[in-house]
């Protein structure tokens, strides 16, 4: 059975339609939030041991300092590690690495090792103890900041205390060219690629 299949939608929901306006059926609130950035998050524990999640429930949440926020589902085997180092690296993946991305996020490091399942090489961070991947192109060492119990996922907070771009993805100004670093998304159950650019911030001045 598709996931989509015993998702939210259910044949008794309440119906909306009017003139000039597609029927549509009003589902239970959800946070149908897309797209949604697709990362690799390493962590690791007191012990030295390190884990990889696949984590979509993330964003930028303050720009000075730069913080990022990431949401953990409080039965995973990674809230652990995260909650012992107060630590945590955003590794950022090309579209080349989906299906490593698909399998650290359906499978429990409690059983294996990602990093020798998906032969993916661990990097030393410079200011955490988590290992950067390499092969993804831009890495950001976090520091937690604060945690917030939220229901089924725990908030962490983390300060970015490090930033890894890799050359080969930056253009001649020195800022991320993003056709080369092909990132992509998660959109409910699927992965997607990020199409051409449209635009740049202000294109739209003098339009409206």
């Amino acid at each position: 059975m598709h996931p989509r299949e015993n998702c939210f939608i259910t044949d008794n929901l309440p119906m909306f339609s009017g003139e000039d306006m597609k029927v549509s059926r009003v589902p239970k609130a959800l946070p149908l939030m897309y797209p949604c950035p697709v990362t690799l998050v390493t962590c690791i524990n007191t012990k030295g041991q390190d884990n990889i999640i696949t984590v979509s429930w993330m964003g930028v949440l303050c720009s000075d300092p730069p913080k990022i926020g990431i949401g953990i589902k409080t039965d995973h085997y990674s809230l652990g590690f995260i909650e012992e180092s107060g630590e945590f690296v955003v590794n950022i993946p090309n579209d080349k690495l989906v299906e490593e991305a698909d399998y650290c996020g359906i499978v429990s490091g409690r059983d294996v090792d990602k990093f020798s399942k998906t032969g993916l090489t661990r990097e030393p961070a410079k200011f955490v103890r988590a290992p950067l991947i390499k092969e993804c192109p831009v890495s950001l060492e976090c520091v937690v900041r604060e945690r917030l119990d939220l229901g089924s996922h725990k908030l962490y907070v983390g300060e970015v205390v490090g930033t890894h771009v890799d050359e080969s993805v930056m253009d001649a100004r020195g800022n991320i060219d993003f056709a080369m670093a092909a990132p992509f998304v998660w959109n409910d159950f699927e992965y997607w690629s990020i199409g051409e650019k449209m635009g740049r911030l202000g294109f739209s001045k003098g339009k409206f």
